[in-house]
């Protein structure tokens, strides 16, 4: 196994290709191991032999590419850890995917916890601050789809009360402004969210307080928009996860 990642790694350093005897020198195997080892690699698609050079195979890509998207969700981990800590709030990252909202990073403290989904996050986007996010920043079409899927329905007495209604707010929403709601989704917890548009990709920033603290909202979405200014740069392209 030792001998077949030398291998692969010494491919890699070599965009244009490499033929087996420069390989095996390079990496010290005798050229009868290297030879058997690169066509077991061949055959499993880790590695390509054309005209008796070797390039990296689409297994290989696939794994770059997994070990890409990991190190993309560490930064986007590390960061809502970074603004929970220093606002003293639960953080939460979510996306519009494939015609569904999804949570994809919540980073909270056993002294912040965060929302407990009692009711489906993704069939209740309407009643919380992260779907009203979402959903905003969709056309007229996309969102009528949702809700024809998954329709308006109380959760609390505070929820919106209708598609109509829901529509009516939508539209009246602000490109960049943090939306926000009131034990709309979850009795005694009040939320608010940052919508983050990268081309057509529909993502945002939340945070959640008890209804007690109601009065450290507003402030608490400021601060985590300043701080995600600072970032936004790097974050760009890890957003995408």
């Amino acid at each position: 196994m030792q001998r077949a990642m030398r291998l692969l790694e010494c491919v890699a350093e070599h965009a244009y290709g490499a033929p087996a005897k420069q390989l095996a020198r390079e990496t010290g195997l005798a050229l009868p191991t290297a030879y058997h080892l690169l066509r077991t690699l061949v055959h499993e698609k880790y590695l390509r032999r054309e005209k008796g050079l070797f390039f990296l195979g689409e297994a290989a890509e696939r794994l770059a590419g997994s070990g890409a998207a990991q190190k993309r969700r560490g930064t986007v981990v590390d960061a809502l850890a970074r603004w929970r800590d220093a606002i003293g709030v639960p953080v939460y990252y979510a996306m519009y995917r494939d015609g569904e909202i999804e949570i994809m990073c919540v980073s909270d403290t056993p002294g912040n916890p965060a929302v407990e989904e009692w009711a489906d996050f993704r069939e209740t986007g309407h009643a919380h601050a992260i779907g009203q996010c979402l959903l905003s920043q969709l056309d007229e079409e996309a969102r009528r789809d949702h809700l024809d899927r998954h329709p308006v329905q109380p959760v609390t007495p505070y929820t919106v009360r209708d598609g109509s209604a829901l529509l009516k707010r939508l539209e009246r929403m602000q490109p960049t402004a943090p939306v926000t709601e009131r034990q709309e989704y979850a009795l005694g917890t009040v939320c608010a969210a940052i919508p983050i548009t990268f081309g057509t990709t529909a993502a945002t920033m939340a945070i959640s307080l008890p209804s007690n603290q109601a009065d450290r909202l507003v402030p608490a979405v400021q601060r985590l928009q300043e701080e995600m200014g600072r970032l936004l740069g790097s974050l760009a392209i890890s957003i995408s996860i």
